[in-house]
């Protein structure tokens, strides 16, 4: 069985949903102050917006655009002790408008790390494998410190300062990954599957894989741009709590299984094989039952889209029931996943989680 140290998760990830009600209003219910936020309206379309408290609250970043960050003086204006403060703005707040928001804790502070050859500023939770790492690119090859314990297994970056595409390394499949001496790379606005530049200035004129301390960027403006402000998210598995892998899809309602040691509360996928493909998020609050129908296209503003052949989120993985080219093609896909409940805690509680 998988036993986790963290026998609550919703102390590190949580998701919540609201309603909008066109003024001001606080949202609670998060369940501690949190670093890093990403908000998506689910009954329009709208931008998926991302903040954390590393950039600063109203610093505005848009999952489905390559936009350079924006100063959204509406939107979200204050991380607080149990959620968030919003304003006006309709990506965030329309009346009457239904939203889901998912929220991360990192250190609730920021760090100094001068392990790779750019210092960098983190707000790193080694606890949970998360953290967030800004710096000011060079331009060049370098080396970022991430402020985890392990070498994070999937890392987002973008440029904040330039219009640039999302960049997504990942070790999590056998092949087209981005290991030593391989430099594919995904893209968390578009479909694209993964992707070698055929060049090295991706992550490294030698693409290297991250470690303990370090992951490294090449000289792509994606990734480094000279004199411009970077931000990335780092994750990697910790057992009984998040899990970052891979699986092949079987084209079936009788779908895979992909085993993760705990209750889902979370699900992110993506198809590295086909370039036509969404990325796809599931959550447990938008739908509580199984099987999950509402998903949410992390590359797209579109409205919530409901498939009543999605998902079984199980006590110990997720079971796929769709033919879904997007989560279940007979190819290969990258996932994030975070727990509802551990599958096994090893503090306090031998007993194991239950299905839905």
């Amino acid at each position: 069985m998988a036993y986790s140290s963290i026998t609550k998760p919703s102390d590190y990830f949580n998701t919540v949903l609201y309603t909008g009600n066109g003024s001001t209003q606080s949202i609670t219910g998060v369940g501690f102050t949190q670093d890093f936020t990403w908000i998506k309206i689910r009954s329009e379309t709208n931008h998926n917006r991302l903040l954390d408290t590393v950039r600063g609250a109203t610093k505005e970043l848009y999952s489905d655009l390559t936009s350079a960050e924006v100063t959204g003086a509406n939107g979200l204006t204050s991380f607080n002790s149990d959620g968030f403060t919003l304003g006006t703005d309709h990506g965030f707040n329309k009346s009457s408008a239904t939203y889901a928001s998912w929220n991360w804790l990192g250190a609730n502070g920021t760090a100094s790390n001068s392990n790779g050859s750019i210092t960098s500023t983190v707000s790193a939770n080694t606890t949970a494998g998360f953290s967030i790492v800004s710096w000011t690119g060079s331009g060049a090859d370098a080396t970022i410190g991430h402020g985890l314990s392990s070498a994070p297994t999937i890392y987002i970056v973008k440029n904040r300062s330039d219009a640039s595409d999302w960049r997504i390394g990942q070790v999590l499949t056998s092949s087209n990954n981005m290991t030593n001496g391989n430099g594919y790379y995904m893209e968390l606005n578009d479909t694209k599957a993964s992707t070698n530049p055929g060049s090295a200035d991706t992550w490294g004129a030698t693409p290297t894989a991250p470690t303990s301390s370090v992951f490294t960027v090449g000289s792509n403006n994606a990734h480094n741009g000279s004199s411009d402000n970077m931000i990335a998210y780092c994750f990697h598995s910790v057992k009984g709590y998040s899990k970052m892998g891979s699986y092949t899809g079987n084209g079936s309602t009788d779908g895979t299984f992909i085993y993760t040691g705990f209750k889902p509360a979370f699900f992110i996928t993506k198809n590295t094989t086909t370039g036509s493909s969404n990325w796809m998020l599931y959550d447990n609050k938008r739908d509580p039952n199984n099987q999950m129908a509402e998903y949410l296209y992390p590359n797209s503003s579109a409205a919530a889209g409901t498939n009543a052949q999605g998902m079984d989120f199980l006590s110990n993985g997720i079971k796929m029931r769709n033919t879904f080219g997007d989560a279940n093609s007979s190819d290969t896909f990258i996932y994030m996943a975070f727990a509802e409940e551990p599958l096994v805690a090893n503090v306090g509680t031998s007993i194991p989680a239950t299905a839905r």
